[in-house]
């Protein structure tokens, strides 16, 4: 038996089987009680029976929808939309923000070469998780453009009307010409080069928009200028 999982964990490119519990009937016949069985993402061109079965419904449509646009979206339970490029990076802009009292509302990463539609797609995202309050993107431009990044911003929160706060850090590869590319957009977009920095306000400016929220009192932030 053991040989026969391991082969179909091999064969079908799994990252998890567990069979658990297992059984043993009075006639001495080995039960199979439950069973769990995860499958890698990135094996799907090559398991499409076994990707062929899967239900979209019973998943977050958040993330369904990130990953048409070949964003790696995972939600969590807290107020701080984060759009990172790298899951390194974005790991420890997780952890930074909690570092500075604040909770992440999702993992979101952009990858290595995103687009400006990808980016206005992950605003999309992040912003209709109705748990968010301030949004932080933190770019660092190895591959990755910051002007891209900052037109997909420019274009995000232009199409969305984005009335959350939304701090911006960005260091690399045309950081120049992204930041001009926000100073002369006409939106209040926050521009912070430290990262510390730029998590602190993100996290003082989401506490703001929960008290707000609490005391059933409207308060939006207003982009455009």
């Amino acid at each position: 038996m053991i040989q026969r999982l391991y082969q179909l964990f091999i064969d079908k490119d799994c990252t998890q089987v567990e069979i658990n519990p297992m059984a043993e009937s009075a006639d001495h016949e080995v039960l199979c009680m439950d069973a769990k069985l995860n499958f890698d993402d990135n094996a799907d061109f090559r398991q499409k029976d076994i990707f062929a079965l899967r239900d979209t419904s019973q998943e977050d449509q958040r993330e369904v929808q990130a990953a048409k646009y070949n964003l790696n979206y995972i939600g969590l339970d807290g107020q701080i939309g984060c759009l990172v490029n790298g899951a390194g990076l974005a790991m420890a802009t997780m952890d930074i923000i909690k570092l500075n009292g604040g909770e992440p509302a999702n993992f979101l990463d952009v990858g290595g070469g995103a687009t400006a539609e990808q980016v206005t797609e992950a605003f999309k995202i992040i912003s209709s998780d109705p748990q968010v309050t301030s949004i932080l993107v933190n770019i660092f431009g190895g591959i990755m453009r910051c002007d891209i990044i900052a037109q997909g911003i420019i274009q995000a929160t232009t199409q969305l009307q984005l009335t959350l706060p939304v701090v911006v850090r960005l260091q690399g590869t045309e950081v120049d010409a992204a930041k001009k590319l926000i100073a002369e957009s006409g939106l209040r977009i926050i521009s912070i080069d430290d990262l510390d920095d730029a998590a602190s306000k993100s996290v003082q400016l989401s506490k703001i928009v929960q008290l707000a929220r609490q005391a059933k009192i409207d308060v939006t932030f207003e982009l455009p200028i």
